[in-house]
């Protein structure tokens, strides 16, 4: 410290200094913070679910408006619910898509997300009254024009009408292929059905928009306008996540316990 202001070496020393100094705030910041980090993502997630189903209400207590809901975890293979020790509350299905024990490879991967893990987490809506079904949340995931897109969607009790499309997390155009955040265009898919009368997906996002007296209006949504590979890959997402490789068993399995109540 004795050397002159103007010295090199004493500028490279506190330099030096000064980023030791940063490094340790910074990771003692980071550390200290991480199970905050952890609640606040819970809480995000919680909200985007309540958001899709509905519920949400700004301010509201978000723990009490969950005790409607159960989690569980579903085995994808199977089409069953999970036979499995894993939380399903703490099970992250896309971290475990890159694992070796939980990540399943895709085959036709129209999602253009390469692997999914064998187990989804899922959430069942009861009515507060009769504890029956009201919605089933299901996380969404698939690649548009620039990212993946993260998402939720939730079908109503006969496990074919849409109630409700969110998605939480994507890296999309905003004004373009970012407008699968506009509120105005999430409206358009509630309502809308899933399968046909043979059990297929035919749930498409369309180019324009959908004459709603057309047949098969009520599987089609109104395309994003000058995004078309971001609404191409909403598409895919759906028929691949609804459908035979994703949740379609397990919906399948669902319904026939569902009506047998």
């Amino acid at each position: 410290m004795s050397l002159p202001n103007d010295d090199p070496r004493k500028t490279i020393f506190i330099a030096v200094l000064l980023c030791l100094v940063c490094s340790v705030l910074v990771s003692t910041a980071a550390v200290a913070l991480r199970g905050q980090q952890t609640i606040n993502q819970k809480n995000d997630i919680r909200q985007n679910i309540l958001a899709v189903t509905g519920l949400y209400e700004s301010g509201m207590d978000i723990d009490a408006a969950f005790e409607r809901f159960d989690v569980e975890l579903v085995n994808l293979d199977e089409g069953k619910y999970a036979e499995t020790d894993i939380d399903p509350t703490s099970f992250d299905q896309y971290k475990a898509a890159g694992t070796p024990e939980y990540g399943v490879d895709i085959e036709n991967d129209i999602a253009g997300i390469g692997s999914r893990a064998k187990y989804a987490t899922i959430y069942l809506l009861r009515d507060s009254e009769t504890d029956a079904v009201q919605q089933v949340i299901l996380p969404v995931s698939g690649y548009g024009l620039w990212s993946t897109m993260y998402g939720f969607i939730s079908l109503e009790s006969d496990l074919n009408t849409i109630s409700g499309l969110r998605f939480y997390q994507h890296a999309e155009t905003p004004g373009l292929g970012g407008e699968i955040d506009n509120p105005r265009w999430r409206a358009k898919w509630e309502g809308k059905k899933v399968y046909d009368e043979n059990g297929t997906v035919e749930l498409r996002v369309v180019r324009g928009f959908v004459d709603e007296n057309a047949s098969n209006a009520e599987y089609k949504i109104d395309g994003l306008s000058g995004a078309t590979l971001t609404s191409q890959g909403v598409s895919n997402m759906m028929v691949y996540w609804l459908g035979e490789q994703g949740f379609g068993p397990f919906l399948h399995n669902l319904r026939a316990e569902l009506e047998s109540n």
